[in-house]
């Protein structure tokens, strides 16, 4: 199967969708299908893939409000391309130009939405939380949603990563089919934990070897709310040992960093891209702290969990599918004295039963090769379905 993904949230320093999509060209050849992909770069060139695959590239301008990306200006080159690759199966997952030069283009292929998040949570919904309710907020934007529904209604499928987005999107009249994603295979495994590497991080916070070691994973941007966990560990150190290890970085890694000045025992990383080292370092420390409740699938989660990380999550969101109460303790998004109290709680319970519980869990999540697997099958069936109804 060819399946083209138009994938306006595609950048060389984007973020999930990057790595998703990253990962998923391999995956796909192994599997036999093949990936095609058109995103907004710089310049219009192709990019072949090693092991198959192929990214288009499509001059596009900048986003005004964040230049890690851009948005397509282009919509005939986008139909061109279509015509001369010819897919079985054309995935969008967002709703603008790249939308529009799907709905409007004439090839055989099956149409996919294929929703990677969830604008009104990620904007209006967070900015205006505490003051607003979730309800109140979805009635005052139902036009966005009529407007969406109207953009999408030439489609023939919904999906979602994760059954978080699916309910979201049913809730609002979508026919959401959740195709949740899965961990990159051959890295993450609790069997990395390194004590040493442990107690090293744990000095370097200014902690002794039974202080608690809480690892804070993912972008610095205003969505994954790390000043409400850097105030929550803060309070929370007052009564016990407790300290973070930060990788990330990100439009607002500056206010990051002059946030967690004053914080002892906080110490702020840029990311690690050696995946092994990654991995050790994850299955090295005590427990993960995520402070963003609007993840609509959580693969930081995942990724601590498959490396036998117990989890600190808010009580919303992507991450909170995975909080079982034998490995997690969830607080209320957004509270950073209640994100302080899940810290105390999991720093008084029996450290080894704990990770006992989690390290069981791990065996069991859920892998990219799974998600693939089960995505072109539910394509099949839709092709076929088609097929059928057109004899």
């Amino acid at each position: 199967m060819r399946v083209v993904d138009v994938n306006e949230l595609y950048s060389p320093t984007g973020g999930g969708v990057r790595t998703y999509i990253d990962r998923k060209f391999g995956i796909m050849a192994d599997l036999g299908h093949e990936l095609v992909v058109i995103a907004p770069g710089k310049r219009d060139e192709v990019e072949e893939r090693p092991g198959g695959g192929r990214i288009h590239w499509v001059r596009s301008p900048l986003l005004p409000l964040d230049t890690n990306y851009r948005q397509f200006s282009r919509v005939r080159t986008i139909r061109s391309l279509l015509d001369a690759i010819d897919p079985d199966v054309v995935e969008v997952c967002a709703p603008w130009a790249g939308a529009l030069a799907v709905r409007n283009w004439h090839g055989r292929a099956l149409k996919v939405y294929f929703a990677h998040n969830d604008n009104l949570a990620a904007y209006p919904r967070r900015w205006l939380h505490p003051l607003v309710s979730a309800e109140r907020v979805e009635r005052v934007f139902h036009f966005y949603t009529r407007w969406m529904h109207n953009m999408l209604a030439p489609f023939d499928a919904f999906v979602t990563n994760g059954p978080t987005l699916a309910r979201d999107f049913t809730r609002r009249g979508f026919d959401a089919v959740p195709m949740p994603l899965g961990i990159e295979e051959g890295y993450f495994s609790p069997d990395h934990r390194d004590e040493r590497l442990r107690e090293a991080l744990l000095a370097q916070c200014g902690l002794p070897r039974d202080g608690l070691l809480l690892l804070g994973l993912g972008r610095h941007h205003s969505e994954k709310r790390w000043p409400m966990v850097i105030d929550a560990i803060d309070a929370a150190g007052a009564d016990i040992p407790v300290g973070m290890v930060m990788l990330g970085d990100g439009p607002a890694r500056a206010s990051v960093e002059a946030r967690i000045k004053g914080s002892p025992h906080i110490r702020l990383f840029r990311p690690v891209y050696d995946r092994h080292r990654l991995a050790s370092i994850i299955a090295s420390c005590d427990a993960l702290v995520h402070g963003s409740s609007d993840e609509p699938f959580g693969l930081v989660a995942h990724e601590a969990l498959a490396s036998g990380l117990p989890l600190i999550v808010p009580d919303r969101g992507g991450c909170a599918e995975i909080a079982d109460p034998l490995f997690a303790e969830t607080y209320r998004a957004g509270d950073a004295r209640a994100c302080a109290d899940a810290i105390r709680r999991l720093h008084a319970r029996e450290r080894t039963i704990l990770r006992a519980a989690a390290r069981h869990a791990a065996a069991r999540v859920r892998t990219g090769h799974d998600h693939a697997r089960e995505l072109m099958a539910h394509y099949a069936a839709l092709l076929e379905r088609r097929r059928a109804l057109a004899a």
